[in-house]
């Protein structure tokens, strides 16, 4: 995998760089899209509550101030822990998706492995389904996480799957899903087009992390984008509208420009300094006006 060693977390975001000996210069593709999120505020509110309401020493701590505050610290990082679980998921997800693709590949792999950690955590299902997706589909892999770089606009990012499916070139954004009430996968949320398009206007792609080899992206010609979700009762693929793509790229390269600048605004230094309050006056004398000269 070479996204990890390029990849590094910063206080602007995750960044890339060009090569494992030098310093990260742009910033990721997820990165960019996140300058656009929305406030998560009542999500977080509802899982504290949720898991309040919920918690079993919750009939026991009525009337106990200690055990109540206790109960409410716990619950206050409900959502923090939910996230947690739900990125480690994903990677086990993802990393198994990429296995099969080097499987394919005749490549090092991992499959067995991979499997295994989803079983140890109860996730057997979307390896059982990922397989059936890619037999029904008949994928053909052509590159697993391939890390991309586009000078222009400033950005790098790593593709889950380059791949032919029904003859056509395909890139491939994984995204793990949970379930919903009637069993199905729930959706894709529309910025996963962001990311796709952002990768197919890729101007290079990596060859040797260590040597910072990179070559011109062959694969950004007219590509079939498609988000797919993976789930515990299905495997669900979408297109992106290929009527759509222009207004995402730009909507895209905004928030490209929104992230350099509040980058731009960090690195210009502190943008609120302590002020001290105006000196004492002896008594008797008064303030003189502004270039004025002081009487004798």
């Amino acid at each position: 995998m070479t996204a990890p060693a390029l990849a590094h977390a910063t206080e602007f975001g995750r960044m890339y760089s060009r090569s494992l000996t030098e310093a990260p210069a742009v910033p990721s593709i997820t990165t960019v899209i996140a300058q656009g999120s929305t406030s998560l505020d009542g999500w977080h509110s509802y899982m504290a509550a949720n898991a309040a309401v919920k918690h079993p020493g919750l009939p026991l701590a009525i009337g106990n101030s200690s055990q109540l505050r206790t109960i409410v610290q716990e619950a206050s990082r409900a959502s923090e822990r939910y996230r947690d679980a739900a990125a480690e998921r994903g990677t086990r997800v993802h990393y198994y998706c990429e296995q099969v693709a080097l499987r394919a590949l005749d490549q090092p792999h991992q499959v067995t492995e991979a499997r295994s950690a989803l079983a140890e955590h109860g996730e057997h299902q979307f390896a059982d389904r990922f397989d059936e997706w890619w037999q029904l589909y008949q994928v053909e892999p052509v590159a697993a996480e391939i890390t991309i770089w586009n000078h222009e606009l400033g950005y790098a990012g790593t593709l889950d799957l380059v791949a032919k499916i029904g003859g056509r070139l395909c890139l491939i954004d994984y995204k793990t899903k949970n379930t919903d009430r009637d069993g199905q996968v729930k959706p894709l949320d529309d910025k996963v087009v962001m990311q796709l398009v952002a990768g197919m206007k890729a101007e290079e792609s990596l060859v040797d992390a260590a040597a910072g080899t990179w070559e011109p992206w062959v694969y950004g010609q007219s590509p079939v984008l498609l988000g797919v979700a993976v789930g515990q009762t299905e495997v669900r693929p979408m297109r992106a509208n290929p009527e759509v793509l222009p207004q995402h790229w730009y909507k895209f390269c905004a928030l490209r420009r929104l992230w350099q600048t509040s980058y731009d605004a960090a690195a210009a230094g502190r943008a609120l300094l302590p002020i001290a309050p105006p000196p004492v006056q002896a008594a008797g004398s008064h303030a003189v006006p502004a270039g004025q000269p002081a009487s004798n």
